[in-house]
């Protein structure tokens, strides 16, 4: 079977023999017949993905000769499954096995996680840690990328987010917190700011028996969202530091942690105790 990988750099492979796409304008042609998933692309956008809005002179004889050529390189392969370059009415199809794609497993992984994760938490979690590990680099990376192959990296780039918000959910479910506050920590202090990220993080130091470091964590993303961006934690993530500081049922080891999302306003306490505890907790952090 002739297989496509494009969560990370472009790459073509058969069981047979490797697979060479060379050249900026044959890889971006493959790359945009690959995402476009199995449909037709018409002329008029593949010239637009190729040359954007300065085709050459002869663009038409151009498009011809690279598909041509891309179609040879893949007929080439004597492969059981191989993939097939079809001229349709409506423009050039690449038909694959449906295996065949490395962006299409992941897509459908993701969607039969999130259906089964209500049923079976850790069954549904090693899912996704497989297919994560699909994700090589950025999608169709060292690709020259149009209009269609940019939205389509920018969809498998949003749900390989929602893959790693479902997984981080999905373990603290299964109360494997402690595995996970490794990878959270370091995706935490990425540039993204992601505070669904932080969220987790908390809830995982914090069953794990570290408050004051999920505490801490909190703090440290309340000041980069003021420094970097000017604004306020959402009213998510401030519910959720008040729910740790007055040991909210839901954050113990097996609760369903996913109630504190739906808190429209959770206050802390005001007793003088907890406000001692809370300068403790704030200070051991610091």
């Amino acid at each position: 079977m002739t297989e496509f990988f494009v969560l990370g750099a472009l790459e073509c492979r058969s069981r047979v023999r490797p697979v060479s796409i060379s050249g900026t304008l044959q890889r971006t042609l493959l790359a945009t017949l690959i995402a476009a998933e199995g449909n037709p692309v018409s002329v008029e956008s593949l010239v637009t993905e190729l040359w954007d809005d300065s085709p050459p002179p002869q663009w038409e004889n151009a498009l011809q000769a690279h598909v041509s050529r891309l179609r040879r390189r893949l007929d080439a392969v004597a492969d059981a499954r191989p993939a097939r370059l079809i001229v349709q009415y409506s423009g050039y199809c690449l038909s694959t096995h449906e295996d065949a794609v490395d962006a299409k497993v992941f897509m459908r992984e993701l969607r039969n996680a999130r259906f089964c994760g209500a049923a079976d938490p850790r069954r549904a979690a090693d899912v996704l840690r497989s297919v994560l590990s699909l994700w090589r680099g950025n999608a169709f990376d060292l690709v020259i990328q149009g209009p269609l192959c940019r939205t389509v990296a920018q969809r498998y780039e949003a749900a390989r987010l929602v893959a790693l918000e479902t997984l981080f959910d999905l373990e603290l479910r299964s109360g494997r917190h402690a595995d996970i506050i490794p990878m959270l920590s370091e995706l935490v202090e990425s540039p993204s700011l992601n505070e669904r990220f932080c969220e987790q993080l908390m809830i995982a130091l914090y069953r794990s028996g570290q408050q004051a470091v999920a505490l801490s964590a909190y703090r440290r993303m309340r000041e980069r969202l003021d420094d970097e961006l000017g604004v306020e934690p959402t009213l998510t993530l401030r519910n959720l530091f008040n729910a740790i500081l007055v040991h909210h049922p839901a954050l113990r080891v097996g609760a369903d942690h996913a109630v504190l999302r739906t808190l429209r306003h959770y206050p802390p306490s005001s007793t003088s105790r907890s406000r001692r505890r809370v300068k403790s907790d704030i200070t051991a952090a610091a």
